[in-house]
Parts: C-alpha cells; sequence; structure tokens
C-alpha cells in the first residue's frame, strides 16, 4: 500500500483507539509538497479528555520532540530561516527510523490532532510508509475544521488568525514545539463549545466533517 493510498483510508479505526488521551502535534518540514518534501522535525504534547466532567486538560509533561537527521540538505536558507532548524542539527538529528520509532510508541493508540491536518498526516504518513513499513492505524483530525464549526462568525482560516482572534501569543511562531502549545491552547478555547455537542471521540470526528459541508466566505 502507497502513501497515497493510505490517506484515502477512512478514519475507520484499525485498532482501538485511546478515547482519553489525544496528542496535538505539529511538523516542520523543508517545504510544502508532502509528496516531495522531507519531514525535520515532530513536536507532539497529550491533552487529557474527562468526558464524565467536561474537561480538557493539556499535559506539558506528556510531551514528545524529535529533529531527524537529514543525509543531504533538506532545506533551503530561507526555509531554515522559518523554522529555525540549522544545516548541523538536521545532520546531528536522530535516524529517520528511530525517531519515527518512538514517535509510534509515544501516540499509541491515541487521536492525533494538527491545524490543517492533512498536511501533518501526509507527510508523517509517507515518511513512516518509506521507513517502518507500516501505515499509522491512529485517527486524525483537523483543528482548524473544529474552530470553524464551533466558531462559524469567525472569519478565519490560517492558524495565526484563530491565535489573533482568541488572543493566543505564540513566540516563536513556525516552531514545532511552540505550535503545538499554541494549537492545545487553541483546542482549549474552542472545548466548551466541542463539549456541549460531543461525547465521544466519535462525536469529534462527527462535528469536524460537518464542517465540510459548511459554506464559507
Amino acid at each position: 500500500m502507497s502513501w497515497a493510498d493510505w490517506l484515502r483510508k477512512p478514519f475507520a479505526a484499525l485498532g482501538g483507539v485511546d478515547k482519553t488521551r489525544w496528542v496535538v502535534l505539529d511538523v516542520e518540514t523543508s517545504g510544502l509538497d508532502p509528496q516531495r518534501d522531507q519531514l525535520l522535525a515532530i513536536a507532539a504534547i497529550a491533552v487529557q479528555v474527562d468526558w464524565e466532567r467536561k474537561r480538557l486538560s493539556i499535559l506539558p509533561g506528556d510531551s514528545f520532540e524529535v529533529v531527524l537527521r537529514q543525509t543531504s540538505v533538506g532545506s533551503s536558507r530561507d526555509n531554515i530561516l522559518l523554522h529555525g532548524i540549522g544545516l548541523q542539527r538536521q545532520r546531528e538529528g536522530m535516524p529517520t527510523e528511530e525517531a519515527l520509532r518512538a514517535f509510534e510508541r509515544f501516540i499509541g493508540h491515541s487521536p492525533l490532532l494538527a491545524f490543517h491536518a492533512p498536511f501533518d498526516q501526509a507527510m508523517i504518513g509517507r515518511h513512516v510508509l518509506e521507513h517502518l513499513g507500516a501505515a499509522l492505524p491512529n485517527r486524525w483530525v483537523d483543528i482548524e475544521q473544529l474552530c470553524a464549526v464551533t466558531h462559524e462568525k469567525v472569519k478565519a482560516r490560517a492558524l495565526d488568525e484563530w491565535l489573533a482572534h482568541f488572543g493566543i501569543v505564540c513566540t516563536p511562531r513556525h516552531q514545532a514545539a511552540a505550535d503545538t502549545l499554541a494549537e492545545c491552547e487553541l483546542l482549549l478555547r474552542i472545548w466548551p463549545k466541542m463539549a456541549g455537542q460531543c461525547h465521544s471521540w466519535s462525536d469529534v470526528e462527527k462535528l469536524a466533517a460537518h464542517q465540510r459541508w459548511i459554506a464559507r466566505a
């Protein structure tokens, strides 16, 4: 199965789903083409969901960050200025297979959330298939879709626009760990409206999917 085939698979679980521990993640890459560019870094933070009390908690101590070793020049100068991962740090990163195995262990059976998740899903999915030989079974949801469906009147699309709307400060931007924490805080801001409509992870998936049918100006 190719990485493209994996992307076309539905959200149907291939294994158990951890419904009370979600993982919010962000990636840094050498470019914006998930079919050709390289995965440089992954950062992830777990959040705990208490469905009975309708509480969502960020777990900073349950986090993950890794820079993947690049055997060739993977970033242009402008790209490095954006994400801050210099060539030396790229060369000294963790071997790709080892890094992806560690990421796989960290996420376990947790659902994965990211802002504009299809890009992260495609980038990680391609590298996992190339280096580990099998797709991750974890479910994915796009935080941007959750923002849009819970705050329909907000005319925001980009992460910076949503952060500005909620007054969330993220300095510096375009660094995976900082962006991931900002995305966790964004999730906390929209959680009250999510909790009013969701009673399980499957409800979260349905809520995000519903956004696709909403016309956005």
